[in-house]
């Protein structure tokens, strides 16, 4: 069990992870589940989503845009 320190940055205390955790399968900066329990935060890779669900988001997506494409865009601009 490796062990690290909490750095403060901001409001936060993130753990600083370590290059060699970073080259481990699945791992990558902003691509990480830590779940916590109060008492531990295992780090481990984000699961990729069920086709059900990925399914069901595109779809919703394609909705939004659908209905509210134009606006979005324009808001964007500014």
């Amino acid at each position: 069990m490796r062990k690290k320190k909490l750095s403060r940055q901001g409001n936060s205390a993130p753990p600083v992870t370590g290059r060699p955790i970073l080259k481990l399968p699945g791992m990558e900066p902003g691509g990480t589940d830590v779940p916590e329990d109060g008492r531990s935060m295992p780090v481990r890779p984000v699961q990729e989503q069920a086709p059900e669900r990925a399914e069901a988001f595109r779809e919703a997506l394609e909705e939004t845009n659908r209905l509210w494409g134009d606006m979005l865009r324009r808001l964007s601009r500014k």
